[in-house]
């Protein structure tokens, strides 16, 4: 992995949350947007290079409405981008024993593409693995 990337925080409210967060980090969010294959609306703040990605759900059977309702708001996930290859990382991680949710990348927040390790095999810990989408018109993603 080349590097933490994100943490993850579940919100009920978006536009609460950012007001709280900007308060508590004492600075803006810088970008808003929505992901509608994961049923979520996201906003990014940027705290001297670490960046938390607060992540509201957009409908009911998202997977950030559920862990609302089971777990409450907070922490959510750690995210680490990986070198240029998302589709062997995950394979050499499930090598390693680590469990993806779901093996096929998906396109996540922030010109991302992402894949989640089940955290019954991370210690307890939903870890998201990145990577930057390539430029349209690039070869192969």
């Amino acid at each position: 992995m080349k590097r933490l990337e994100h943490i993850g925080i579940a919100v009920r409210d978006l536009d609460e949350a950012n007001a709280l967060f900007e308060k508590l980090l004492g600075c803006s969010h810088y970008k808003v947007e929505e992901v509608p294959s994961e049923g979520v609306r996201v906003s990014f703040f940027n705290v001297s290079g670490v960046k938390f990605e607060l992540l509201a759900p957009t409908r009911p059977d998202s997977a950030i409405s559920r862990h609302i309702e089971k777990r409450g708001e907070g922490v959510h996930h750690v995210a680490f981008e990986v070198d240029d290859d998302l589709e062997q990382a995950i394979a050499d991680h499930e090598t390693m024993g680590f469990a993806p949710i779901n093996p096929v990348p998906s396109p996540g927040a922030d010109n991302k593409r992402i894949c989640f390790l089940h955290p019954k095999s991370t210690g307890g810990v939903l870890v998201e693995l990145c990577q930057e989408r390539a430029v349209s018109g690039s070869a192969g993603r």
